[in-house]
């Protein structure tokens, strides 16, 4: 089972591991399952950029960026390289440990 480490911009918010989360889910579900906060205006499906995050690690055991993807992080705030949207980062290794820094949300 993969693990996923979040650590927060927020410096009022303590970073949180989970750990036996299976392939197939994606880091905005992680969240959700999880009481971890995370916007998602859209409700998950690649139509807006609030459940931005930063991968900073653990890239190759997440599902590739797609071009509309690319296109919604272009209108998110502070995008960097190692953006990606939440709801679109789906998990595809058991042995996966990622690294997920949640921008400031305030």
């Amino acid at each position: 089972m993969a693990t996923v480490h979040f650590s927060f911009e927020d410096p009022n918010i303590k970073p949180v591991t989970v750990e036996n989360v299976e392939k197939g889910y994606s880091i905005l579900e992680v969240t959700e399952d999880n009481d971890i906060h995370l916007n998602h205006n859209c409700g998950g499906v690649c139509a807006c950029s609030t459940c931005h995050v930063y991968i900073n690690s653990g890239e190759d055991d997440l599902e590739e960026i797609s071009d509309k993807e690319e296109d919604f992080i272009d209108r998110a705030i502070n995008p960097r390289l190692e953006s990606r949207l939440g709801c679109q980062c789906i998990i595809l290794s058991d042995d996966a440990v990622i690294e997920v820094e949640i921008p400031d949300q305030s």
